[in-house]
């Protein structure tokens, strides 16, 4: 029975992973009819499981056009389904990039500040080394200048510091995807995302479906196998020792066998 429960189990739980990150990347993708769209690929999902199931145990004796409109069916159905987890996916990637990129703004224009702030502050230490230009005021500019780049950098140090939690969130793809492209190619990252998606996406949806087709087939092996064990009984009780005739209680010379014989008996007169 486990044969049969653990198969079925396993395909109904990566069902409803897939069910759920497909609707809501099929609701993404069409975010103006949010509700429909989710409740249209929730009542799809469960159709695709049914059919998958009834088809597999009427495949002999449904006629050939119903067969094979339900077939295209569940492939178009799984289709779908792997359309919406890659939305769903591709989406997850995309909030990750613009946290990086939002981000990464902000600190190319503290860092543009801060040069600009650099900048000054060596040229007015320049002409404060010069006695022909050193006077009181650039001594206060300095100070201001050397003000200003403290303020820079504590304004970028949160944003070092979420510069380096997103690195640390990116960095598993970034090292499959420096295995996969160039580091030079400005996209290399989101080439190795799209691989991956695409995996999981092959694996996802398709081995659900070819576990709920295997738990079938053990169902049915289990149930032909229950069938099949009354008639091995039966063939059993037949095989035993047919019980002693009359015959067997005489012996060659026609003497009836003495009693004491006859309860050592075991169905061959000896």
């Amino acid at each position: 029975m486990l044969q049969v429960l653990l198969p079925f189990l396993t395909a109904i739980a990566l069902s409803a992973v897939a069910a759920y990150y497909s609707v809501i990347g099929l609701a993404q993708i069409f975010p103006g009819s949010y509700w429909p769209i989710i409740l249209m690929g929730s009542v799809l999902e469960i159709a695709k499981l049914v059919t998958v199931s009834w088809l597999y145990n009427n495949w002999s004796v449904t006629v050939r056009m119903l067969r094979y409109y339900f077939l295209i069916s569940i492939i178009l159905l799984m289709v779908i389904t792997s359309m919406g987890i890659f939305g769903y996916l591709s989406r997850a990637h995309i909030d990750t990039n613009i946290s990086v990129s939002q981000n990464n703004v902000q600190l190319k224009t503290l860092n543009a500040q801060e040069k600009i702030a650099q900048d000054r502050l060596e040229y007015l230490l320049k002409r404060a080394g010069d006695p022909a230009t050193a006077s009181r005021k650039i001594d206060t500019q300095i100070q201001e200048s050397q003000s200003e780049l403290k303020r820079i950098s504590t304004l970028k140090l949160p944003f070092l510091t979420e510069d380096t939690k997103l690195m640390v969130e990116v960095g598993p793809i970034k090292y499959v995807a420096e295995l996969l492209y160039d580091k030079s190619d400005p996209t290399f990252i989101d080439k190795a995302v799209r691989v991956v998606i695409l995996i999981i996406i092959f694996v996802f949806d398709p081995l659900a479906i070819l576990l709920l087709i295997a738990s079938n087939q053990s169902y049915q092996r289990l149930v032909q196998s229950r069938l099949e064990e009354p008639i091995k009984k039966v063939k059993k009780k037949l095989d035993k020792p047919v019980s002693p005739s009359l015959e067997s209680f005489f012996n060659d010379n026609n003497e009836i066998v003495p009693k004491s014989q006859i309860a050592k008996m075991n169905g061959d007169f000896k």
